[in-house]
């Protein structure tokens, strides 16, 4: 039986209810997202709308027109980072953030866009003091991810936040890692913006994602088109969300979102934390005790974290490690850089990588101690 341990890049299985909302969407809606006033049309949008709310729900938004959809999280953080920041703005981000950050972040410095990285200690985190004196009067937006997608280390966003609000500075998430595995409160953690993809820890399908927007933010468009609102003008639509939504919806994978995100809100996140935190902590134990296996992370179930434990076994490449495990013992995790290369610097794994193990809420602690069993006798060949 195949143990899937690759939750961290798409979560799977999926809840039955999730399968079971796609299905429905495409045999028995199949309309367009309030394009049309037929019934069809109508339901589409009524889906789309429950989702929303749902999302709105899970992260303590009082609007949820605030949420606006996108193809997956990379494309939410793309509109935040180039609907925001201009030529001659300055922005703040973190050495360990995902390439869906650093690549954006690139290419706008090369258009008189400035940006200063942190850097980050594994055993110290985030030094904050340094993050205070890089803000100049150009800092326009502070951008980070929530969670690692490497060691599992859980950045202190709400912190960062106050640092943020303090100086006028918008402040971006990465909440990739961590949307459906931790409480999110955009208000509480002075969150402008959140981008998420819907396929990891909300238990959507691929191709879904959202960005939230705080109200009172003013973003330039980077898409323009047909929204089904004020077809009349040649301009833009003002109102959120039809502003970023121009085209056609992804209607069953946002179907399958909200069914996803129901999930999350009916079992609870705390719950879906306790379960993953124990996983983890029974994975790390384990592993430790392997000789010749290196881990990467915080260590302890007490400090929270995502559910990611990266590691590596003496003499062996990650891509080999992992292949065996998925060869010889049906065992699929991720290796190799897993696009944050910056994380792997910090760690001291850059360029080779690691063996990455992300267990989901379906994963079983018998399932664990088949990946350690694996380990060992691996690292005894």
């Amino acid at each position: 039986m195949t143990i899937y341990l690759d939750n961290a890049a798409t979560s799977y299985p999926k809840p039955e209810s999730v399968y079971a909302a796609v299905d429905c969407f495409m045999r028995n809606i199949g309309g367009n997202p309030s394009r049309s006033a037929h019934q069809r049309s109508q339901r589409a949008f009524e889906t789309v709308y429950q989702a929303r709310q749902a999302i709105a729900k899970l992260c303590h938004v009082r609007i949820p027109s605030r949420i606006v959809f996108t193809s997956n999280g990379t494309e939410a953080l793309n509109l935040g980072l180039k609907g925001i920041l201009k030529p001659g703005d300055h922005v703040i981000t973190t050495s360990i953030e995902h390439n869906s950050i650093n690549r954006p972040l690139f290419k706008l410095s090369q258009s008189g866009i400035s940006v200063t990285e942190i850097g980050y200690d594994p055993l110290r985190g985030l030094d904050l003091d340094a993050l205070s004196d890089e803000i100049r009067k150009e800092t326009r937006m502070i951008v980070l991810i929530h969670g690692s997608n490497v060691t599992g280390d859980v950045l202190p966003v709400e912190k960062v936040g106050v640092l943020a609000r303090e100086h006028g500075i918008v402040l971006m998430v990465d909440g990739a890692q961590t949307l459906g595995k931790l409480d999110v409160d955009v208000e509480a953690m002075n969150i402008d913006l959140l981008a998420c993809p819907g396929h990891k820890g909300l238990l959507g399908p691929q191709g879904t994602g959202f960005l939230y927007i705080r109200e009172g933010l003013e973003m330039e468009t980077v898409r323009e088109g047909g929204t089904g609102w004020q077809s009349d003008s040649m301009k833009q639509p003002d109102i959120l969300p039809d502003r970023f939504e121009s085209g056609t919806l992804n209607g069953l994978g946002i179907a399958g979102l909200g069914a996803g995100v129901e999930f999350v809100l009916r079992e609870g996140v705390d719950q879906i934390a306790h379960k993953e935190n124990n996983l983890i902590q029974e994975l790390w134990d384990g592993l430790e005790g392997i000789a010749g296996v290196s881990l990467y992370g915080p260590p302890s179930s007490s400090v929270q974290r995502t559910s990611v434990v990266s590691f590596n076994i003496e003499g062996l490449h990650c891509d080999e490690a992992g292949s065996i495990l998925d060869d010889a013992f049906d065992i699929q995790v991720r290796t190799g850089l897993h696009c944050a290369p910056g994380a792997h610097k910090a760690i001291g794994t850059f360029p080779e990588g690691t063996v990455r193990v992300s267990p989901g809420y379906f994963n079983t602690p018998e399932e664990m101690r088949a990946l350690i069993e694996a380990v060992g006798r691996i690292s005894r060949r």
